[in-house]
């Protein structure tokens, strides 16, 4: 069983000509299967914790270990975390010129697989999981992002997800920008690669509104740059309730 494992997971960032100290301990464990959401305020650290996890080099850590099967995800480089199972879905998913997408997602399968995908059994599975996805088959005939919506750019990284399979993927606000169609739509990509069993996700997000379409094993609170609280489904709700006062009071910020 696949297992991401996090201890006490110190990270910097350099800001204004100081260090500043942005997660402060963070424990977690994602096993195959489960599902976890991070919740938490603007400035919390929630994103901070995934482009650490993926070796964003603004981002310094100072203490603690992350491991996956056991094996050190620190000391790997970008490329390696993602050969290991390491999936991210950033939020802000970044352009890139003069590159298809259908050569875009065949070179990462390549790199994943460690060979290249029979052809024509690749453009079946590709031209499955974007009608799936509702996208247009003309979108891999065009540059990765250049000129996308928000919503096309989110299909984009779970079309990437499923067709990836990483043993962990991370979801760094996959429901920002989204109208209600796109979140369904996206939603319904993350639950199936769920379904499947053999995917650990960890989902970040601010709201609880995605959380009504993909339904969270384990829902955490962050605050302050480490997690505070951790329950079931259920505090999600409370969270809706209650919103993330509770947790802010006293100046915690990160």
């Amino acid at each position: 069983m696949a297992t991401l494992e996090i201890r006490d997971l110190h990270v910097t960032v350099e800001a204004d000509n100081a260090t500043k100290e942005i997660l402060k301990g963070v424990d977690l464990t994602v096993k195959q299967g489960e599902t976890h959401a991070i919740m938490g305020p603007n400035g919390s650290g929630k994103s901070t914790l995934a482009y650490s996890l993926a070796g964003h080099p603004k981002y310094t850590i100072t203490g603690g270990t992350v491991t996956l099967d056991g094996e050190d995800v620190l000391d790997m480089a970008v490329d390696e975390r993602a050969r290991a199972g390491l999936f991210l879905a950033m939020q802000y998913p970044v352009e890139v010129p003069g590159v298809s997408v259908s050569n875009f997602l065949r070179t990462s399968a390549t790199a994943i697989r460690g060979e290249a995908p029979k052809l024509r059994t690749w453009v079946k599975e590709v031209k499955e999981a974007m009608e799936r996805l509702n996208m247009d088959s003309s979108f891999a005939e065009r540059n990765v992002n250049e000129g996308f919506s928000g919503g096309e750019k989110k299909r984009h990284e779970i079309l990437q997800l499923e067709l990836l399979k990483p043993k962990v993927a991370i979801l760094d606000e996959t429901d920002s920008g989204l109208d209600v169609d796109a979140l369904r739509i996206v939603s319904e990509g993350v639950n199936r690669v769920r379904e499947t069993g053999e995917v650990g996700t960890l989902l970040i997000t601010h709201y609880t509104r995605i959380l009504r379409y993909i339904k969270p094993d384990f829902v955490h609170v962050f605050s302050g740059g480490r997690i505070v609280e951790s329950g079931g489904a259920e505090l999600a709700d409370k969270l809706e309730n209650e919103g993330y006062e509770a947790y802010t009071k006293g100046g915690v910020s990160a």
